[in-house]
């Protein structure tokens, strides 16, 4: 995967600054690379737009997405496809069947070697809808044009914490673990410093190395893991088992078994 020879990559990110926080110290080691933020990082509730000094959700939504542009040229990143989907914030879950769709068809066009996108943790409802829409996607298209499905470190719940930078060890899938040398940190950094509404958020991201995997074979009618979930406690209106009912439900309009 970061051999001699580049590849190119489709970075699915929920929200804008996820695809530094996954994958900053190494997104110009690939030849061709598009991100793909399927939300504009703006809940439609408010409650971070006002907290951070914006007067409406697009305003607040038009700053992060400004973010994510300052810090790929903060970052040096080669020039890439930066295509937003514009779903609002925590309502991926809400939409699973056409982020499958629309990301199936952008594969077919681009045929990138990998696509890399969150785990299935529990950690924010649009992250598992992300895995859960990676997946179909790749089962939507033809054996010859699939991309190799990676994941990038995320965060989760484990006990009464959260844990960022590490996956759930309930897999078995190798990682690669990617140590950040000098000058990848500092990129790093610089990028993730540009990420300003999201400051407090961004603390607990470690930026010494990442971490990937390839993709399990989830099983998207089980919780990722046992207890409660980590957005399960906030007040999001997203629970364990009405995002599984969504699940089901996108699966089935999928057409896939």
């Amino acid at each position: 995967m970061f051999g001699d020879t580049p590849v190119s990559a489709v970075i699915l990110a929920a929200h804008p600054d996820d695809e530094t926080i996954g994958t900053g110290g190494c997104v110009d080691l690939f030849s061709e690379v598009a991100i793909v933020h399927v939300t504009d990082g703006a809940p439609r509730d408010m409650q971070d737009a006002v907290r951070n000094g914006f007067p409406s959700r697009d305003s607040y939504a038009a700053a992060r997405r400004q973010e994510f542009l300052d810090a790929i040229e903060a970052g040096g990143v080669p020039a890439a496809e930066t295509i937003p989907l514009d779903f609002a914030d925590q309502e991926a879950s809400l939409h699973m069947p056409e982020i499958a769709r629309e990301l199936s068809a952008l594969l077919a066009r681009i045929r990138p070697a990998l696509l890399f996108t969150h785990p299935y943790e529990g950690g924010h409802p649009d992250h598992d809808a992300l895995a859960f829409a990676a997946h179909a996607a790749v089962e939507l298209l033809p054996d010859a044009v699939r991309p190799q499905l990676m994941e990038f470190a995320s965060y989760h719940r484990l006990g009464d914490v959260v844990e960022t930078g590490a996956f759930l060890p309930n897999h078995g899938s190798a990682e690669i673990v990617r140590r950040l040398d000098p000058c990848e940190r500092a990129r790093k950094e610089r990028m993730l410093a540009c990420f300003r509404t999201q400051a407090v958020v961004l603390r607990p991201f470690r930026t010494d190395e990442e971490r990937f995997r390839l993709a399990p074979a989830y099983d998207f009618t089980q919780p990722p893991h046992a207890g409660q979930l980590y957005y399960e406690q906030f007040p999001w209106g997203m629970t364990a088992e009405r995002w599984l009912g969504l699940a089901r439900a996108a699966w089935e309009s999928l057409g896939l078994c």
